[in-house]
């Protein structure tokens, strides 16, 4: 890897982790980046998975006034979470190689008609009226969770903003401390498909030190000024650069 690429795999983290701290779907940016530099496709989406994990508890530990009072819920829906991340990244492993070049464009086209439908799902969430849903989710968000979590140990690009409309939609809960929830969520799914990645996949360990790096300082801006900043330049930077990963997929 050159030093320019150098430089662009971290700045790609850096935009990753502070996406994912906000939101999520920061994939969408590290993802193509790694492609656009040669790397084959389950190569490039176990390394990086494994850079952004260290972003991901960045993120989180700067949400970590708002996960006062959640210890119950995230034991709960943390339990879920962590089993449906290793059967993704047991599904990322046993699949063919093809089967990845195959799903992953549809997952990505899922994940940025997610991206652009957030501003909708959070004002939808925000004019919600008071006690409308379950104190807790019930057995709809535990099944939701570990479904998200297969997802996320797979492939993950989105992930975030599936939480998010999760549970906004069955929890009663301000969407602050339910961000705050998302982000240690991702955590646990990143985390355990990492320690999988660590022993049985290909790993292209520059390529994940660099995200790791840019992922760490994202994570960090994500949590001081994720609330305050308009998030509609980020949006459309996510959808062109999965755009372009689509492309390049399918074009080979």
């Amino acid at each position: 890897m050159s030093p320019w690429e150098a430089v662009a795999v971290v700045a790609a983290g850096l935009g990753a982790g502070t996406i994912n701290t906000i939101v999520g779907s920061g994939t969408l940016i590290t993802f193509p980046v790694l492609l656009a530099f040669g790397l084959p496709p389950v190569t490039a989406n176990v390394s990086n998975t494994l850079g952004l994990v260290p972003g991901a508890i960045s993120g989180a530990l700067g949400y970590r006034a708002e996960l006062k009072g959640q210890r119950s819920r995230l034991l709960r829906l943390g339990t879920a979470s962590t089993l449906g991340g290793l059967l993704g990244a047991i599904l990322l492993l046993v699949l063919p190689a093809d089967a990845f070049k195959a799903i992953v464009p549809v997952l990505i086209g899922i994940a940025l008609v997610l991206v652009v439908a957030q501003p909708w799902l959070a004002k939808r969430l925000a004019a919600r009226p008071d006690g409308s849903t379950h104190a807790e989710g019930g057995v709809a968000l535990l099944l939701g969770i570990f479904a998200t979590g297969i997802y996320g140990g797979y492939f993950g690009a989105a992930q975030g903003v599936l939480l998010l409309g999760l549970m906004g939609s069955l929890l009663n809960e301000e969407l602050q401390r339910i961000n705050a929830a998302k982000n240690i969520l991702a955590v646990l799914v990143n985390g355990v498909a990492a320690i999988v990645f660590l022993f049985v996949a290909p790993i292209d360990w520059t390529a994940a030190l660099l995200i790791a790096i840019g992922s760490v300082v994202g994570g960090q801006i994500g949590a001081r000024v994720g609330r305050r900043l308009p998030p509609v330049a980020l949006r459309g930077l996510i959808v062109v650069v999965g755009l372009v990963a689509i492309a390049k997929l399918l074009l080979g």
